[in-house]
């Protein structure tokens, strides 16, 4: 599977251990950064992985940030854009089932690099369920 990832600086010590899961899991990533722990705005990184995801170029992705809420925020003003904040497994879930989420917003000062795989592997595998929640997740965009 194709992923897009990218973290400010509050996540990109997490960043750097997602992007070698995720290649260990054989899949390729596209890593929007950043690319130091120096300060930096967190919208520079999400608007571009929310285009990957948004353009087909990447089927999901993956964003971090010290709370997930900016980067989340940021991605959702895309408009085919679904990106959940989930800090367990089982939100991580029922983001891909109930609502389709198109992109994984982690909280790096909230989680363990533990957590962060186990979301991630869950999110990964997990389809959408459609039937009742199609018409819902339809309803979403503006």
């Amino acid at each position: 599977m194709d992923i897009a990832l990218g973290a400010d600086h509050a996540g990109y010590e997490l960043k750097l251990k997602v992007r070698a899961f995720l290649l260990d899991l054989g899949h390729t990533v596209a890593d929007y950064g950043t690319h130091t722990p120096e300060s930096m705005d967190y919208p520079d990184i999400a608007h571009p992985v929310a285009e990957s995801v948004e353009s087909n170029e990447c089927e999901l992705g993956i964003l971090i940030c010290g709370s997930a809420n900016g980067v989340a925020m940021s991605a959702n003003k895309h408009q085919g854009i679904r990106a959940a904040i989930c800090w367990k497994e089982e939100l991580a879930a029922l983001a891909r089932q109930h609502n389709n989420a198109n992109i994984l917003c982690l909280p790096a000062r909230y989680i363990t690099q533990n957590e962060a795989e186990s979301m991630i592997r869950t999110f990964l595998s997990t389809p959408f369920e459609g039937g009742r929640h199609a018409g819902r997740v339809d309803k979403i965009a503006c």
